[in-house]
């Protein structure tokens, strides 16, 4: 059993009581609510009579249905436009803080949350969207949550939840050129599997992490739903310190200092007792992309697809499918496999690193004649500061094309989607049939690298060539 984790010590604070289910009724302390997984719930308390309890703890954005191209309201699709205003009116009548399209600071839930300093050291932090683990990135811990679940934190604040095992995730040594936090993450995966987390939360640390960015922690905890943890956190440390220095949301002054000391004490303790413990050297790893059609189906791009007769039982079942979906051969190359389109965007890669690193390969070259890539930012503050550098300007010469931010083509419920059987290489962080919007698009994931190298060669390339 875990114990003087930075899991355990926010767990612990946080615990309101023992249920009698066992699990534990657990304080909320920022609950962050979007468009889509919102209209029931609100609904749940109007049928009950209830009102929101701490409205002051709630912010809303859009973004899994805001269209990129056209952002004029009413939006073209009826069904978008009828959940933006569902949201409009629920947050208008409640109280809560609403990032709408017109201040500025809409954008990808996961983005905004810690861009405005919303997502802090040392809080619990529930969405209904299951990539909230990504706000483990500064030290909190993410609860990616369903409709009624929402409806509860709405009304009362507070989840029942089951205590996790906690599992520490050491990368050792250094990256080497043209790999990035997304390659990290699509190992871990790769190694672990996507079972591999069930049950647990993924506590990431070692000399890779300490070296890493702010964003890119937040690509690696994004996905840590994807290997099946509930949740993935990297310990505050200066670089979390410094990131959150001057955000709009987080504490100024000497309430900085107070809040920072705060912080830098909900760290694991380096006695600190985990439930397991597991390593991958980061020189080990390169540039990955997935050949399958889930998260853990992926390879090296300089190795060959894997065998049939590595997979046992159900997971060579799944291999089976995949490989037939995606029209592959167990033991050809991945590198080389033609495209038709490029996305970098997502929750996962779409801050301001993730752009400038598109930007940087895609500079002084053309996105492949066969191919349609789209670059969409994750917030307008991103779009703003990008726009402020010139990259869009890299993007639009190179024949990519440079929208305004939401989710888009991650997930099949706004128009940027796939058509047919079109084959996509992108940031985002899931593969599975249909999710690109088409029951027959074929998905393949990879880093902004890969993306932006593979958009120029019309096929999957190794970015270090770039």
């Amino acid at each position: 059993m875990s114990e003087r984790t930075l899991y355990d010590k926010v767990w612990d604070s946080h615990t309101v009581a023992k249920l009698p289910t066992g699990q534990d009724q657990v304080f909320i302390g920022l609950h962050l609510i979007h468009e889509v997984t919102t209209p029931q719930a609100f609904d749940m308390l109007k049928e009950r009579g209830l009102k929101v309890a701490f409205p002051e703890r709630t912010v809303a954005t859009v973004d899994h249905i805001i269209p990129t191209l056209i952002q004029i309201r009413p939006f073209e699709d009826a069904q978008a436009e009828e959940m933006f205003a569902a949201l409009e009116k629920n947050v208008g009548e409640n109280g809560i803080r609403f990032m709408h399209l017109s201040t500025g600071r809409q954008g990808i839930v996961h983005v905004i949350g810690p861009e405005l300093g919303l997502s802090q050291p040392g809080m619990t932090i529930a969405c209904g969207d299951s990539h909230t683990s990504t706000h483990g990135a500064v030290g909190a811990l993410g609860f990616g949550i369903g409709t009624t679940e929402v409806a509860h934190v709405l009304a009362t604040q507070t989840l029942a939840l089951g205590r996790l095992k906690v599992r520490r995730i050491n990368v050792t040594g250094g990256l080497g050129p043209g790999v990035f936090p997304k390659d990290v993450i699509l190992r871990i995966i790769h190694d672990l599997g996507i079972k591999g987390g069930l049950g647990h939360a993924y506590e990431y640390g070692g000399a890779v992490f300490d070296k890493m960015g702010m964003e890119g922690r937040m690509t690696v905890c994004n996905m840590s739903i994807e290997g099946g943890a509930r949740i993935g956190y990297v310990n505050p440390d200066e670089t979390t310190l410094a990131y959150l220095a001057g955000r709009e949301f987080a504490p100024q002054g000497e309430g900085f200092d107070k809040a920072a000391a705060y912080w830098r004490s909900v760290a694991s303790e380096p006695d600190a007792a985990y439930d397991d413990v597991f390593g991958v050297e980061g020189e080990s790893i390169e540039p990955m992309v997935t050949w399958g059609i889930n998260p853990g189906h992926s390879t090296g791009i300089s190795e060959k697809l894997p065998r049939l007769e590595d997979f046992e039982g159900e997971e060579r079942r799944t291999a089976e499918q995949g490989y037939a979906f995606m029209g592959l051969k167990p033991g050809a190359p991945i590198a080389g496999t033609k495209i038709d389109v490029a996305f970098l965007g997502s929750c996962t890669n779409s801050r301001l690193s993730d752009l400038r690193e598109g930007a940087r390969i895609l500079k002084g070259r053309k996105v492949n004649p066969r191919v349609k890539m789209l670059v969409v930012p994750g917030s307008q503050r991103v779009k703003e500061q990008a726009e402020s550098e010139g990259l869009h300007e890299v993007f639009t010469e190179a024949g990519a094309e440079w929208r305004g931010a939401g989710c888009s083509m991650c997930l099949g419920m706004n128009a940027d989607k796939l058509v047919g059987a079109e084959r996509s290489i992108s940031s985002s962080n899931r593969n599975f049939i249909g999710r690109q919007g088409s029951p027959k698009g074929r998905t393949h994931l990879g880093s902004p690298a890969t993306v932006a190298a593979s958009a120029v060669e019309g096929c999957l390339t190794d970015p270090r060539g770039f």
